[in-house]
């Protein structure tokens, strides 16, 4: 007979449940959420575990990988599924929780989470404190901005990052009391301002060192941001069998709710990466907004603008995009401008 095991995750414990191939309940136990402490008690139980499973999240990764090197078969499972089966339940508590979940693992009513490779996951970290530092920068000025007009001070409506210093601090400097106030906050600004050139530096070089971003920053519209952005949400081009698919798995397709009669189309979904959502959008706004090169894609992206409007055409555009980057990855093929064909 097969037996499962289900994980309810935590930050600091995790609920285990086995259970065998009829579903009855075999073990239970809290243990904390240590690779060692999970995968010796699965070892001395007195049954083989056939699989292990539990609900995407924060320490997916940590657990999916070193449960592998444990030598169990491990599988991480879309978390909004485990939430609609497990609020079916009455009472929600982990030890409830790692028994619905070790139940789905059973009957294998889930959809597989594609764990992300080591290298993915450090090319998002450096995006993300890049994104981070930029957000930080900006929150300062403009909290430097609120202050100075208490005092009468009006800064111009746009002033670069890279100027901002220079233009704000003798303002501040020949005011005793907002020098006294104001420039840890300044030099504040400017630290995070200065580490986050750096961060940009070091994502400019990983692009450019990179043979597929550089394939794909031949797109107009995308840069390094978005190049890196989308290799490293996507980590394996094969998993997808299909590159429409692409669009519907970062929620650039519409929904549709069909029951008896009703058959009515939606907005976007806005389902998967929310960050790669927001680049693949950035770049299409700039293929139709602000390239002079023309191409077909950008021809049918202002034709659709004319019709139905900008905001659709640009998530219309946003949509091709990704399905051309990902067969271009996949096909290891280079942008031709004029035969950019299909329908997003």
């Amino acid at each position: 007979m097969e037996y499962y095991a289900g994980l309810d995750v935590s930050l600091r414990s995790c609920a285990v449940c086995v259970v065998d191939g009829k579903g009855t309940v075999l073990y239970e136990r809290d243990l904390p959420c240590e690779i060692e402490e999970i995968a010796g008690y699965l070892t001395a139980l007195p049954v083989t575990i056939e699989r292990i499973g539990f609900e995407s999240g924060t320490l997916s990764q940590h657990l999916f990988y070193g449960l592998k090197a444990e030598g169990f078969d491990v599988v991480c499972m879309e978390a909004r599924q485990v939430s609609a089966a497990l609020s079916a339940m009455r009472n929600k508590t982990d030890r409830n929780d790692a028994r619905g979940i070790a139940q789905i693992l059973r009957t294998g009513w889930f959809s597989p989470v594609h764990m992300k490779s080591r290298e993915a996951h450090g090319v998002r970290a450096l995006l993300s404190t890049r994104k981070a530092l930029l957000s930080k920068t900006i929150d300062l000025a403009n909290e430097v901005r609120g202050l100075l007009k208490i005092f009468g001070i009006r800064l111009p409506k746009t002033v670069k990052h890279g100027s901002f210093d220079g233009v704000v601090r003798p303002m501040i400097e020949i005011d005793e009391v907002l020098a006294h106030a104001m420039l840890p906050l300044l030099d504040a600004r400017l630290v995070l301002y200065q580490h986050f050139l750096e961060l940009d530096r070091r994502v400019k070089r990983a692009a450019s060192q990179d043979e597929v971003c550089m394939r794909m920053m031949t797109v107009p519209g995308v840069g390094p941001i978005a190049a890196l952005t989308f290799k490293a949400a996507v980590d394996d081009p094969a998993r997808f069998k299909r590159s429409r698919t692409v669009a519907a798995h970062f929620g650039l397709t519409p929904r549709r709710y069909q029951s008896g009669e009703h058959d009515n189309p939606g907005r976007i979904s806005k389902a998967g990466d929310r960050d790669v959502r927001a680049t693949l959008y950035a770049a299409a706004n700039v293929l139709l907004m602000r390239t002079m090169a023309g191409s077909q894609i950008k021809s049918w992206g202002m034709r659709l603008m004319r019709t139905k409007g900008r905001r659709r055409a640009v998530v219309a555009v946003a949509r091709k995009l990704a399905v051309l980057l990902h067969r271009m990855w996949a096909d290891g093929t280079e942008f031709r401008s004029e035969k950019v064909e299909g329908t997003a």
